[in-house]
């Protein structure tokens, strides 16, 4: 008998395991289904346990989640001073599971006497990553899986400095979690138990005020916030997760009295039923926001997505066309506006510093060089520039001023240490009112941007690959690539191949592969660490739009086809 198998027949005869999930194993019949189920646990890496849920290892449910959280309690015992005392902070989305998920996790905690502050109503995940810091918690717990579909959930973990886990602690926790031998039979108290120990306790409205104060703090121009306030009309949506209350509740606060929310997407709903997929990188996720935009004649749309940690947006241009900005378009113009905003002010240190991804443009390293300002780049995943931040703020080598990524997310106070959409949504708001006063969009901002550092040109494609043999086929391709690099890519040759595996720039080892071109484009290739991916990043630099745009698309015909021939 195989080990998945073994593991199949024993949730299937274990008495109590829950009834849904002994129904769902029952009616199962197909073996490769029951495979991809019970053929291995579901990963926990730097970005916790994400998946699909349902019944198995593999899957995301109650029994995961406490195989993953006693793990988590018994490093937290043996590795941080004080840890129960300080305990650990849980949030969580709209998704389906999300409050079960979170209950369960913090009654593994209080079985180990750890101290849990649990938010009565769902959350944004930059709101966990706040409370953490606020409270001085020793970790935090975020249910959630980000834009997935809404057949997933997550499990994030988070560090006493309010980052995301690294690599290192990641694994201590892991040897942890592989340290539990059954995870159907983890020992809880119940909810009743723990609550009237005093084990749980619920975090009151307050945190949610400290965090909109906070908020008010990063305002350049609140002037023009006022000013434009009645005038800028914004459509928002909210795409049915937790950026609703607390976006709305800061652009109110700065002015801002033409918030139109879509009401279809208002409202929290696990199933995400007006979208394909609750992800603010599609404009298809804009589609009801769009129409309500055109039927007010919007000026800016926003949207957050479910745990509301990114932010898309869409801009009204001089012909009255809807233009929507991708994550690294958004990034330059937020760090150019900051900078240039800061500037004026003679509040830009001498040792400021800007931090991005090595899939992220180059752009806003043209725009930060500019003003003076240094850039680092980091791994994909925002929980190393959280991991930068803590470095610098712990040496003085760096005073940190901006952090982004191409996937949409940014971060401009730190005293969020995740990427935040509530941040991004008020200052693009204030970004856009500044700019109204002088005449401009933000598209004619962008543009001048162009004039100013070079056009550079985006674009990202993905290929899904799932199960067993979707993770062979991916790591197959990255091995191909290693053996036989990309000489060429379209009309440019390759300068230099990195090889992030092998340690590149002081950057921990990462299975990423990234091709420079002779004229600084460049095309980066990875799995995706939390969804069944292979990732393929694109940056053509010219010195027009359209010259720009004709060497994107030459660059993806050619690696395309490589990729599509393996």
């Amino acid at each position: 008998m195989t080990d998945y198998h073994i593991a199949y027949r024993r949730w299937l005869q274990d008495e109590n395991l829950e009834p849904a999930l002994k129904q769902e194993l029952e009616n199962l019949s197909n073996k490769k289904e029951i495979e991809d189920r019970f053929y291995r646990h579901l990963a926990f890496g730097t970005g916790g346990l994400r998946g699909v849920i349902g019944a198995g290892t593999n899957r995301m449910n109650r029994y995961t989640v406490r195989r993953a959280t006693e793990g988590l309690a018994r490093y937290l015992k043996k590795s941080v001073p004080d840890a129960s005392h300080k305990g650990v902070v849980i949030a969580y989305d709209s998704r389906h599971m999300s409050p079960e998920f979170a209950q369960e996790a913090a009654c593994v905690l209080a079985h180990h006497r750890i101290q849990t502050y649990l938010f009565r109503e769902l959350r944004p995940t930059p709101m966990l990553s706040f409370a953490v810091r606020e409270l001085g918690a020793a970790g935090g717990i975020v249910i959630t899986a980000s834009h997935n579909p809404p057949e997933y959930n997550g499990y994030k973990v988070y560090g006493p400095d309010g980052g995301q886990i690294p690599p290192a602690t990641a694994d201590a926790i892991l040897r942890e979690i592989e340290q539990v031998e059954n995870e159907l039979n983890v020992p809880v108290l119940s909810m009743e138990e723990a609550t009237d120990q005093g084990l749980i306790r619920f975090l009151s409205e307050d945190m949610d005020r400290t965090y909109t104060e906070r908020l008010l703090t990063l305002s350049l121009n609140p002037e023009a916030a006022r000013q434009e306030g009645d005038q800028l009309n914004i459509v928002y949506t909210p795409l049915h997760g937790t950026g609703n209350k607390p976006l709305r509740r800061v652009l109110k606060e700065m002015g801002f009295t033409r918030v139109h929310v879509v009401k279809e997407q208002e409202q929290p709903d696990p199933q995400f039923s007006t979208v394909s997929t609750p992800n603010p990188e599609e404009r298809q996720a804009f589609e009801l926001a769009l129409k309500e935009a055109e039927r007010r004649e919007a000026d800016l749309i926003i949207g957050t997505d479910p745990d509301a940690d990114r932010l898309g947006i869409i801009v009204k241009d001089r012909t009255g066309n809807y233009q929507s900005l991708n994550g690294n378009q958004l990034g330059a113009l937020l760090l150019y506006y900051l900078l240039s905003q800061k500037k004026k002010r003679n509040h830009l240190p001498q040792n400021g510093v800007m931090l991005k991804t090595i899939v992220t443009s180059e752009l806003g390293n043209r725009i930060a060089s500019s003003f003076g300002v240094d850039t680092v780049n980091t791994l994909t995943g925002f929980k190393f520039i959280g991991e930068k931040i803590k470095e610098y703020e712990q040496s003085g080598a760096y005073t940190f001023l901006f952090g982004y990524e191409e996937s949409y997310g940014y971060l401009i106070g730190d005293f969020v240490r995740d990427k935040d959409a509530i941040q991004a949504g008020m200052m693009v708001c204030e970004m856009a009112a500044y700019y109204r006063t002088q005449g401009q969009t933000l598209v004619d901002v962008l543009t001048d941007i162009y004039h100013q550092y070079g056009y550079y040109r985006e674009d990202l494609v993905s290929y899904t690959f799932t199960g067993r043999e979707g993770q062979e086929k991916m790591q197959a391709m990255m091995d191909s690539l290693r053996r036989e690099p990309l000489q060429q890519i379209g009309q440019q040759n390759v300068q230099k191949a990195l090889d992030y595996k092998q340690g590149i720039d002081g950057l921990p080892k990462a299975n990423v592969i990234k091709f420079i071109l002779d004229d600084d484009s460049w095309v980066a290739i990875r799995p995706s660490g939390t969804e069944p991916k292979i990732k393929l990043y694109f940056s053509a630099v010219a010195g027009s739009d359209q010259q720009a745009h004709n060497k994107l698309e030459r660059m993806k015909e050619a690696v395309l086809k490589r990729i599509k021939d393996e």
